[in-house]
């Protein structure tokens, strides 16, 4: 996997992956930037939303549960001292679909977690990782 990531100005970074896509990363105008994209830490906790994301539906999908939507919401907190490594992260799940099965929900939750995210579980190596969840029926 390669990465590139260019200086464009002030505090501006422009990320180009090795899949070919792009993204802008910014800071706030109080560091110098001009808010244009996120921050990249910011960009640290979506990486890992996507991956967790990603291995609930995929799991949910191959034990065949009618999952029709996740969003993973995030919250995180840093340390105060430098370097601010992430200390807490938490995960709350809200996974939709037609008679899912809270029991399933929950392993694909815990799979992803213990076994498959490799985002969160380095994360976790700085961090206490909690997570929770809801189901939702679809109508």
């Amino acid at each position: 996997m390669k990465a590139r990531v260019k200086w464009v100005e002030n505090v501006s970074f422009l990320g180009e992956t090795g899949s070919g896509h792009a993204v802008l990363m910014d800071g706030p105008p109080e560091g110098g930037g001009r808010n244009l994209g996120p921050r990249p830490m910011e960009m640290l906790l979506l990486g890992a939303g996507g991956c967790t994301a990603y291995d609930v539906v995929h799991i949910l999908k191959k034990g065949r549960q009618a999952v029709s939507d996740c969003i993973v919401e995030i919250e995180a907190e840093r340390a105060a001292e430098d370097p601010k490594v992430f200390t807490k992260i938490h995960f709350h799940f809200a996974v939709k679909g037609k008679g899912l099965n809270s029991l399933q929900v929950e392993r694909a939750i815990s799979l992803s977690a213990e076994k498959y995210c490799s985002a969160s579980i380095m994360l976790g190596k700085t961090a206490v990782i909690s997570h929770d969840f809801e189901v939702f029926e679809e109508a």
